[in-house]
């Protein structure tokens, strides 16, 4: 699900370090396509879309989808690897002494602020969830990657020397997955974007207050 000022985009709106013109093609390219597909998946339903109707009301061909969407499933659910990179970026580039946990914190909130699409907050998520859950790819795929996010975690995690990186990844996707799910739910239910963008921001703050409890992720070294 795609969103015209996503991370990808970051390079295209200038800044200290733009990307060179090829690789701003290719990420304008890729969103188009993914922003096509959303449009489609919207309109018939996942699972009535094929991917050479994608690629021709995109104007290439399928093999260039592929290549830019290992699966049909990625062209929806097309920021897990961008939800992998922030999160492993957070633990990365914080402080060398701010434990894990408040930088991963500080980024959940920063994304519920700005209502991110990784975020769940926003006046789209009602179709989008229909969306998901009419598909049982799409569902498969999901659980796929949060699979990949806890791993690329805990490989950050594992680079801080936090005594057991594995354990602190998966609490902390099951906290924000858990978060992540009961947002959706509430749209679902129609009920008002502000509202639970409030409840939203307020679940964050105690998943990772309760995780801070456990204790795990305050000794680091890096």
């Amino acid at each position: 699900m795609s969103d015209e000022l996503s991370t990808d985009a970051a390079g295209d709106l200038g800044g200290e370090n733009p990307l060179p013109l090829r690789e701003r093609k290719k990420r304008a390219t890729r969103r188009r396509i993914s922003d096509i597909a959303t449009e489609l998946f919207g309109e018939r339903g996942f699972d009535a879309v094929t991917v050479a109707e994608v690629a021709r009301a995109a104007d290439v061909s399928a093999m260039t989808v592929f290549n830019y969407f290992p699966r049909k499933e990625d062209l929806f659910l097309d920021r897990i690897p961008e939800a992998a990179d922030l999160l492993a970026a957070a633990v990365r580039g914080r402080a060398p002494d701010e434990p894990p946990l408040t930088a991963l914190r500080r980024l959940a909130l920063r994304l519920a602020d700005e209502r991110h699409p990784l975020s769940a907050v926003g006046e789209d998520y009602a179709p989008f969830w229909r969306i998901v859950i009419g598909s049982p790819a799409l569902r498969a795929r999901a659980r796929e990657g949060v699979e990949e996010v806890e791993t690329a975690l805990a490989a950050a995690l594992a680079d801080t020397g936090a005594p057991d990186p594995d354990l602190l990844a998966a609490l902390v996707v099951a906290a924000y997955r858990t978060v992540f799910v009961g947002t959706g739910r509430r749209f679902l239910a129609g009920d008002p974007v502000d509202r639970v963008a409030e409840d939203h921001r307020a679940r964050l703050e105690t998943a990772f207050t309760a995780l801070e409890r456990t204790g795990l992720g305050r000794r680091s070294t890096g």
